[in-house]
């Protein structure tokens, strides 16, 4: 909001008014822009951190599918388009859930492993426990 406070004139203040609203627009894209930059950013990083963290859990084609997606949103986020941008982006989440879905089978795998360990361990009886009846014996009488 702009006032009249400063010593501006009516006509100064109207001009400063339509230019905020013509520029309205060239701002809100501007800040589009840099969002899609910053989410790119951000999903480059993650992205690599899991290939580094989880990357022996799928193929190679898988991570040089990840390394080239990696590389192109890199690339589109060094312009200033943000359709390619976001194209770019939708290509690498693509890439990246085929490693998210490795790392949660693997999950899977290794919590059934464990349960399965669990159970044999228990089945085992390891414990020497001997399950009985009793009855109390009054000897007082």
């Amino acid at each position: 909001t702009i006032q009249a406070d400063g010593g501006l004139n009516e006509a100064d203040i109207k001009k400063m008014m339509d230019d905020a609203e013509a520029n309205a627009g060239a701002d809100k894209a501007r800040r589009e822009l840099v969002e899609a930059k910053n989410h790119a950013e951000a999903l480059v990083h993650q992205t690599e951190k899991q290939v580094e963290e989880h990357g022996d859990k799928v193929g190679d084609a898988v991570k040089d599918e990840i390394a080239k997606a990696v590389e192109e949103l890199k690339a589109a986020r060094e312009t200033d388009n943000i359709a390619d941008i976001q194209a770019k982006h939708q290509a690498l989440m693509s890439a990246a859930m085929k490693l998210g879905e490795a790392i949660y089978a693997s999950q899977q795998e290794a919590t059934a492993h464990a349960d399965a360990a669990r159970d044999a361990a228990a089945d085992e009886g390891g414990d020497d426990v001997v399950d009985a009846d009793f009855e109390e014996v009054d000897d007082k009488h």
